[in-house]
């Protein structure tokens, strides 16, 4: 039962960032947008991870990140590598795919693989501040695509939180994307605390940094190009992708 439920609450937290990262981007817009190269490469190297798995008995004794093993490359290898069975692999893949995606299309390639890898490279740091080594924040458990996935996934939260409030006008409340996107570092801390789900704790240094980086860069979506929305309206201007401060 136990198992169950954290199963349960870390699906749970990815559909909510999820819908916050449709409703940042404009889900009506996905159509026509370029290709997300980011995420493609992504997870083309999760899913060679996968085939290497599948294909080398010995890959996880290898590749994989457990602290009882030296290799300087196994805290990057053992993220494309999955150990939850065939329901948690094709879990991570698809959402890595999806997030990377998001991801890639709001923040652009560079910034979504820095973050991608800040997600890989945080829990390590943050375990090792804090002597957390018995009970680590990391949820890949050695192996996994997962922790870096939700991580990326927050900032998209975060994202639409600061964009929501920076735009917000008397009158035109918009609670909806608020609750979508500050409920993630708060469900994530409930999920931490009541199951020591590493999900949560990941999707909450997701969201701060996320915070941090939109406050940075002022982004805004990347919206397709009206042609290929519209072929009526051809002459258009594409919309700038970073907004000037006032």
């Amino acid at each position: 039962m136990g198992g169950l439920l954290f199963n349960v609450t870390t699906a749970a937290l990815m559909m909510l960032m999820l819908n916050g990262g449709l409703t940042l981007l404009g889900q009506d817009t996905l159509r026509g947008r370029r290709v997300p190269w980011a995420a493609v490469g992504l997870t083309s190297l999760a899913v060679a991870g996968v085939v290497t798995q599948l294909c080398w008995s010995g890959a996880m004794d290898a590749l994989d990140s457990d602290p009882a093993r030296s290799g300087w490359w196994r805290t990057l290898t053992s993220t494309f590598l999955q150990n939850g069975g065939p329901l948690g692999g094709a879990w991570n893949l698809a959402t890595l795919a999806v997030i990377a995606a998001l991801a890639n299309w709001f923040w652009g390639a560079p910034l979504t693989l820095g973050l991608f890898l800040a997600g890989i490279l945080l829990p390590g740091y943050v375990d090792a501040l804090f002597g957390e080594h018995g009970h680590s924040t990391d949820p890949r458990n050695f192996a996994g695509s997962s922790g870096a996935t939700y991580f990326l996934a927050a900032t998209l939260s975060a994202a639409l939180l600061l964009r929501t409030l920076h735009t917000r006008r008397p009158g035109r409340e918009r609670p909806k994307e608020i609750l979508l996107a500050a409920g993630v570092p708060v469900l994530g801390l409930v999920v931490w605390f009541a199951q020591s789900n590493g999900h949560g704790l990941v999707s909450v240094y997701g969201f701060v940094l996320g915070c941090a980086v939109h406050a940075l860069t002022r982004r805004a979506p990347d919206r397709p190009a009206p042609d290929a929305l519209a072929g009526d309206l051809p002459n258009r201007p594409r919309r700038h992708s970073i907004h000037v401060a006032d």
